[in-house]
């Protein structure tokens, strides 16, 4: 796949996840991606395997989980924030994607926004697991800023795989979260997003990061990605105090084992893994 198109898609990306309520049509994507409408419809979903609208709707309602579960935000503006002309078009929109209206999505316990009285019993108990998890070499984009919008750099990790035929050479996606986001002003919060490697040099465009493995505590969370927060505030106001283990000086890492194109935000799995000393 020619440089060119790589960027068209990346600009794409980049332009759905900045403006999610301004104009997403087609005939607007194509216009940022400068090639004609028909053509660039086939263009984007042979290359990322969905089309421009599944792609916007995808990500607009990403959006909404996240200010639902992190912010008071009224339902009705979070729509127009996303694109959408009034709560009822998005309430049914919303209730599709994720299997729940968004009163009752944000109303969920396990869908609270991070507060420092976690023990109070208000987040739910996950399953916890011993296991020695192996050195790990990832490749991928490092993110700055909020953790809920580290989403961009995985679309354009994964527009990058495609476009250079890298799925292959990759064991699964996976992410580091560097910093604590209850004591770290959003600004200062850094991740990186990408995918556990076994190929041999790095791919141009891309960084790489080490794992060094050993005992780790791993939190299975089953839901939307919006609601990791409470998992971690389990993990770490639960979990950990009661288990006589002690955390090793190295960053939490996530371990995606399944795909949110693929299946609904309901039955996504994620490992939330704690390195032990």
């Amino acid at each position: 796949m020619s440089i060119a198109y790589e960027d068209r898609i990346l600009r794409v990306l980049d332009y759905i996840h900045d403006n999610p309520d301004g104009d997403l049509s087609l005939d607007q994507l194509a216009d940022v991606a400068a090639m004609s409408r028909f053509h660039w419809h086939r263009v984007f979903r042979a290359i990322t395997g969905e089309t421009c609208a599944q792609a916007v709707r995808r990500i607009r309602l990403h959006r909404a989980a996240s200010a639902l579960v992190m912010t008071q935000t009224p339902v009705d503006r979070i729509a127009q924030a996303v694109g959408y002309p009034n709560a009822g078009s998005f309430s049914r929109a919303f209730t599709e994607g994720y299997g729940a209206s968004p009163t009752a999505f944000r109303k969920a316990g396990r869908h609270l926004p991070s507060r420092p009285d976690f023990r109070t019993g208000d987040y739910p108990m996950y399953p916890v697991t011993l296991r020695q998890d192996p050195a790990l070499r990832l490749v991928g984009l490092s993110h700055a800023g909020s953790y809920h919008s580290i989403g961009k750099k995985f679309e354009a990790f994964g527009a990058l795989c495609q476009t250079r035929n890298l799925w292959s050479q990759m064991a699964g996606m996976a992410a580091i979260y560097y910093d604590n986001p209850d004591d770290t002003p959003e600004g200062d919060l850094r991740s990186f997003a990408g995918g556990l490697f076994h190929g041999a040099a790095v791919p141009n465009g891309m960084e790489e990061r080490q794992i060094a493995g050993g005992k780790t505590a791993v939190l299975t969370y089953k839901g939307p990605y919006s609601g990791i927060s409470a998992a971690y505030h389990s993990l770490f106001g639960n979990w950990l105090p009661d288990s006589g283990e002690d955390p090793a000086d190295a960053p939490c890492y996530e371990i995606y084992l399944n795909n949110p194109r693929e299946v609904p935000a309901e039955e996504l799995i994620t490992e939330i893994c704690l390195p032990l000393r």
